[in-house]
């Protein structure tokens, strides 16, 4: 990475987090207050603020070092625009337009009608989110299974946590298109279990997720390539930008979806999980400044494990409710499992290193 070694303590990376954290819940408090009039209400209010901010974390983890493995690749004046723009768009984009541009679609109405609904009506506003929770599984799900199994069918992968699993990928990646074949079948089948009309809608939208996966990589490619051959150090710059935004997409639809069963104020929603975001940011800055990922070998595994699991639980909700707790609780187990091996392989190496000096000394 073209950047200077850093030597911030890792509080000072959550700075603005803290304080974006502090003026989300005072807003939220404030919402409360003159939504209810009462103590309790304006309580209320910022519990939910609060619960929505952990969840998103929790949610966010994978997220955050998917982040950071593509920005350590994408040169400075990049990095500084998707850590900008990129949260800009990441907060207001996918927690506010987002869900009002879902039900402006769902209800054909204009983007005013659905914000003056969401305000007057949110139950209706709530109601209409969730029966649009099918076909954002669809899509958000194939997106993020088609990221997770691109880390592993990688024939130029060398180091592996499972090696027995990850080897047999990574030598499969020779066969072309073996992991669109893998979600292809997959697809058939829970359209299968899910039947009737819903299965239409549901394969529909899943191939529009494989389709743009496909199209940003694509896109991706040819973008950073042009810029390449007009300045090599170009490298890394808008492809990679497009490629963050629309993965930070897929993240958030779980997150957006879920929380109308905390709350149905999109307002409340925004400020939760906005500050979430936030947290999302100064993580991935961190991991990028630090070095975390090449300190921690398997880091990046867990992180891509985690992807799969939620965007097979994002299948799974089109059948039957999966609490968000639980998907958020996995995430963090398998990252935290991939974090504890890399602590015991780098001990381990460092024993090794040490017994070996020892020789060299006695030889």
């Amino acid at each position: 990475m073209n950047q200077p070694a850093t030597h911030h303590s890792s509080l000072s990376y959550f700075r603005w987090a803290f304080i974006v954290t502090a003026l989300g819940l005072l807003l939220g408090a404030v919402l409360g207050w003159q939504t209810t009039g009462t103590i309790g209400g304006m309580a209320t209010v910022f519990f939910i603020c609060t619960v929505l901010a952990v969840l998103e974390i929790s949610l966010s983890f994978d997220n955050a070092i998917v982040n950071a493995n593509k920005l350590k690749e994408m040169t400075p004046a990049w990095q500084k625009r998707f850590l900008t723009w990129g949260i800009i768009i990441a907060v207001f984009g996918m927690r506010i337009v987002f869900p009002l541009a879902i039900v402006a679609i769902a209800a054909r109405i204009g983007p005013w009608d659905a914000l003056v609904l969401a305000a007057r009506e949110p139950e209706e506003y709530a109601r209409i989110m969730n029966d649009a929770h099918l076909p954002i599984a669809a899509f958000g799900g194939t997106f993020l299974m088609m990221v997770g199994l691109s880390y592993f069918f990688d024939h130029e992968k060398k180091i592996h946590w499972f090696r027995g699993l990850e080897k047999v990928m990574a030598r499969s990646a020779t066969i072309r298109g073996i992991e669109i074949a893998f979600v292809l079948a997959l697809m058939l089948v829970f359209s299968w279990l899910i039947g009737g009309e819903q299965a239409s809608v549901f394969v529909h939208c899943a191939i529009y997720g494989l389709l743009t996966f496909l199209a940003v990589e694509v896109v991706g490619e040819l973008l950073d390539a042009s810029q390449q051959t007009m300045s090599a150090a170009a490298k890394g710059g808008l492809g990679a930008f497009i490629y963050l935004e629309v993965l930070d997409a897929s993240f958030s639809f779980d997150g957006v979806i879920g929380a109308f069963a905390l709350t149905q104020n999109l307002f409340v929603i925004a400020i939760g999980l906005g500050i979430g975001a936030m947290y999302v940011r100064s993580m991935t800055i961190m991991l990028v400044e630090k070095g975390t990922l090449a300190e921690y070998r398997y880091l990046e595994h867990g992180a891509f494990y985690a992807i799969l699991i939620l965007s097979v639980i994002m299948y799974a909700q089109t059948l039957v409710h999966i609490p968000e707790v639980i998907t958020g609780l996995g995430g963090a187990t398998l990252i935290g499992l991939s974090l504890w091996s890399s602590i015991r392989h780098n001990r381990r190496e460092r024993v090794e290193d040490h017994a070996n000096r020892q020789k060299e000394l006695h030889a």
